[in-house]
């Protein structure tokens, strides 16, 4: 495979350096599906853009957290001086980075946030009752709930002003007619968006009239750009915090989705006591190895995260920056997806198929996300930045084709 050119100039940072050629070798999903493309002008390879993980190389904490796992054998099953050690660093981290130290007892382990997601449906909502959930969303907000019996209402997100934005009469009317939790993703997957706490607190007078629940999905919450700042939902008051489960890992903003570890933070005493009584079984797939390198990634990881997200600046830039002729760009103000609205192009076709087989480049489908994202595609903008302008330019190109 030819390596990518691109006209984005000299490499200026190390990141800059990782070829698409060089991710293909590592083995990921994100990379070693898409597998081969041919294009109008001879380019070869597919450029993976679909999957929500990063390019870049881990933090070095987690590399010699992981190291130390192997050469210390650190393999065995999980235990509790590691959980509460892990625990007190990522409610040090939350109440450094976000204004809200959780109490560490109450922060548990989990495999991952879908892991947390299905006990809190079993455990913390009305049996049989449906689940709200707002779309577009992540993919499999809108299949797991089908696979533990529960229904879903999705709610479309109206696009207003050049965003979306939450339909809180289409929530209220979901509780009315007997619905039990509402997913509430924040920075959101996909659309980018970061919810401003005068949202969030339209959000906690809908759920508090009719006595609902709530799952906050902030696994993305470290990675905020701009004048964005994450707003934990349990902490903008009483009510929330005393209806809210919230879902959280350091695999997002350090790159670590394959050590399964996340976290649930439960911030009330009763919801606290009942996940004591009924979270052994959410808690027991996690992995020790993962416990150990979030610890590293929350105590030691901060500075390689803020040069993460200096870097995934520029991307952002870059993405600003170009003229994809036809495309609403929504450019993130939270998490590296960006959304790409591709409903004025008349494409007769998904536009994830459209790209893949025009350009080269492998994005998710809107319309996986729920069928408000239907016309659009999600793009990762967590590469090599050589990388994404080579993508860019290949979208340009399939549009001015």
């Amino acid at each position: 495979m030819t390596r990518l050119v691109t006209t984005a100039g000299p490499a200026s940072h190390r990141f800059d350096a990782l070829t698409a050629e060089h991710m293909r070798a590592g083995g990921s999903w994100k990379w070693s599906t898409p597998g081969e493309w041919h294009g109008p002008d001879g380019r070869h390879g597919l450029i993976g853009a679909f999957v929500a993980e990063m390019d870049y190389p881990v933090a070095e904490a987690v590399a010699d957290a992981v190291r130390a796992c192997a050469e210390g054998s650190r393999f065995g099953y999980l235990p509790d001086a590691w959980v509460a050690d892990m625990a007190a660093a990522c409610a040090a981290f939350w109440g450094e980075r976000f204004g809200w130290a959780p109490d560490p007892a109450r922060v548990r382990p989990v495999p991952d946030v879908l892991t947390a997601f299905t006990a809190t449906v079993r455990h913390f909502s009305r049996p049989g009752s449906a689940i709200v959930l707002p779309t577009p969303a992540y993919m499999p907000f809108l299949t797991v709930p089908g696979m533990i019996d529960r229904e879903l209402v999705q709610t479309p997100m109206p696009w207003v002003g050049g965003r979306f934005v939450l339909d809180l009469d289409a929530i209220d009317r979901a509780f009315a007619a007997g619905a039990g939790l509402l997913v509430l993703t924040n920075p959101h997957n996909p659309t980018g968006r970061v919810f401003s706490d005068a949202e969030l607190a339209e959000v906690t007078e809908v759920v508090e009239r009719h006595g609902a629940r709530v799952f906050a999905d902030e696994i993305h919450a470290p990675l905020t750009f701009g004048g964005a700042r994450h707003r934990p939902y349990a902490a903008t008051s009483d009510a929330a915090a005393a209806h809210t489960v919230t879902a959280t890992s350091a695999s997002k903003a350090w790159n670590t989705p394959g050590l399964k570890c996340g976290q649930v933070i439960l911030s009330n005493e009763a919801d606290a006591a009942h996940w004591a009584a009924t979270g052994y079984l959410a808690e027991h797939g996690t992995a020790t190895p993962g416990v150990l390198a979030t610890t590293a990634a929350y105590r030691e990881g901060g500075a390689w995260l803020d040069e993460v997200l200096a870097y995934l600046e520029g991307n952002r830039a870059l993405l600003a920056g170009t003229d994809l002729p036809g495309l609403d760009v929504i450019v993130p103000d939270g998490t590296y997806l960006a959304w790409l609205d591709a409903r004025g192009l008349g494409l007769g076709e998904p536009p994830s198929a459209f790209f893949a087989r025009e350009a080269g480049v492998v994005m998710t489908d809107g319309a996986a996300c729920g069928e408000a994202g239907r016309g659009g595609v999600r793009l990762n903008l967590a590469m090599a930045r050589p990388v994404l302008a080579e993508a860019l330019d290949r979208l340009r190109a399939a549009l001015r084709a």
